[in-house]
């Protein structure tokens, strides 16, 4: 069996040149389709490599984005574990949150403990605030390095140390809290 073209050639209908261009034709027509073909793979390649490299940039935002959360909530528990009862007094302690001055009514062993570093004073939410020890607030500020100050509104570092037993002046200490 031989092919329509070979068959019109042979019963006259089509002459040789004609014969010989439909050849050409078709083979050019093979060849484009094969460029296309390729053409097309490369572009799919390529959309496929750069819906890859999205895949993968969304997923590094999405690991820091857990990874930041996973660490704010491990904060959050140390300070809600370690957390000291506040007792209500007479004597006001202020402090800066925010560029806000707030204000809390403690008892005076608290506020001295306060003001010598024994106690520390940690932000847990918007609007609470936790007692903490000072050994708990150096440990949250040496984990959060930069971020100290987010979450520990007072930490009175280097005021733990007990006076000199030498010292002339032990009797006449400088409060480091007035009240007035």
């Amino acid at each position: 069996m031989s092919s329509l073209r070979d068959q019109l050639l042979k019963s006259g209908v089509a002459s040789k040149k004609q014969h010989q261009q439909a050849r050409t034709q078709k083979k050019k027509q093979k060849k484009q389709g094969v460029d296309a073909q390729a053409e097309q793979r490369k572009r799919l390649d390529e959309e496929r490599k750069q819906q890859i490299e999205r895949d993968k940039e969304l997923n590094r935002k999405l690991e820091t984005e857990r990874a930041e959360k996973e660490k704010q909530a491990q904060i959050r528990q140390i300070i809600q574990t370690n957390t000291i009862k506040r007792e209500d007094g007479e004597n006001s302690y202020s402090f800066v949150d925010n560029k806000k001055i707030k204000k809390w009514y403690l008892a005076d062993n608290q506020v001295e403990e306060l003001s010598k570093g024994r106690l520390a004073l940690a932000k847990l939410g918007d609007e609470e605030y936790a007692l903490i020890s000072g050994k708990v607030a150096e440990k949250l500020a040496e984990r959060l390095a930069d971020e100290a100050d987010k979450y520990l509104l007072v930490s009175n570092k280097g005021k733990q140390e007990e006076v000199d037993e030498d010292d002339p002046y032990a009797d006449y200490q400088i409060p480091d809290d007035l009240m007035w």
